[in-house]
């Protein structure tokens, strides 16, 4: 059994497109699951990786498909469970089917197929900041959000953030699973990611970029964590192969209001028009800090957030998202 045989499910995503040509990157052999391995649109970035043919392996999984996921991770030493929906505009008559049960039924069917293959030594799945900072507790620039925090469902509940609750529920879905079956879990919750696109197709995350340079007239009243997608991908990698990694790692650079975002990007794109006002007339969102402490234990250092724009920018160019 080779320890170098690894799983990456969703592999045709924004963060495991990276994972994968990073794994291949180390000297990795990779299976990556997908939808629908014909689809070009789907694996044709990921074919064209340096390393894939020789070592990156693309097969048929459906989250929802209890078993599909046996014959990619039988065999592997380490998986790494990054397939999960990632919508935000999803109303309550549909966010069950559409966000919650591929979430987390897709995430028991990924670890029940862990147990069956006996060879996993690992699992990494990427969970998101979403289980973790959103709850009633107060949240301002001297407050310091670390791995203890929860999200509550309730709030999420009351607040209708059902992408958010999709998160929650799937991490705890999969902690209460690795506890009952022995199966070694490393959860990894990024920010909100962006950076370059390996995929041909605009994710939601690095959207929110575009937005502001595609003629948006306002800017939302919205604090956020922003990471960049190559720490997200080396953080789950560092997780998997460092033998005392355990638990959640938050990922974030920097907490930063939109309008901070705005003025990175005049600064650096003056040409570029950018919203001037905010979508509200309330008081800004205020930041709170997250902390790096356990992130760096891995070894990772984090791109400054005005590294990461510049970077979702130019890959918004070069693959003609955007034209300036």
């Amino acid at each position: 059994m080779s320890e170098k045989l690894v799983c990456v499910t969703g592999g045709s995503g924004y963060i495991a497109s990276w994972l994968v040509k990073l794994l291949l990157q180390r000297g990795y052999t990779v299976r990556a699951s997908v939808r629908d391995p014909s689809d070009p649109n789907k694996t044709e970035h990921l074919r064209a990786l340096d390393g894939a043919s020789e070592r990156l392996h693309l097969y048929k999984a459906n989250l929802l498909e209890e078993g599909s996921f046996d014959a990619a991770i039988a065999g592997c030493v380490g998986v790494f469970h990054t397939a999960s929906p990632c919508l935000l505009n999803v109303n309550e008559t549909n966010f069950q089917a559409e966000l919650i049960d591929p979430a987390v039924k897709g995430t028991l069917n990924v670890l029940r197929s862990c147990v069956k293959a006996s060879s996993v030594k690992r699992v990494v799945m990427t969970s998101s900041m979403a289980s973790i900072n959103y709850n009633e507790r107060a949240q301002s620039p001297d407050v310091v959000v670390d791995e203890t925090w929860f999200s509550d469902p309730d709030f999420c509940v009351r607040s209708k953030l059902w992408y958010q609750l999709s998160k929650i529920l799937a991490e705890e879905a999969a902690c209460k699973f690795s506890k009952q079956t022995g199966v070694e879990l490393v959860t990894i919750n990024p920010g909100l990611v962006i950076g370059p696109l390996l995929q041909p197709t605009l994710n939601l995350s690095p959207s929110f970029i575009y937005n502001l340079i595609n003629g948006s007239k306002t800017f939302p009243n919205l604090c956020l964590p922003w990471i960049h997608v190559k720490d997200v991908a080396m953080a789950h990698i560092l997780a998997y192969e460092i033998h005392s990694a355990h638990g959640r790692y938050c990922l974030v650079d920097r907490v930063a209001h939109f309008s901070e975002v705005v003025q990175i990007i005049r600064k650096l794109y003056p040409s570029i028009p950018v919203p001037e006002k905010c979508a509200d007339d309330k008081p800004f969102e205020t930041v709170y800090q997250v902390s790096k402490e356990k992130a760096r234990s891995l070894g990772l250092n984090f791109t400054p957030l005005e590294q990461s724009v510049k970077e979702t920018i130019e890959s918004l160019k070069e693959k003609f998202f955007i034209i300036f």
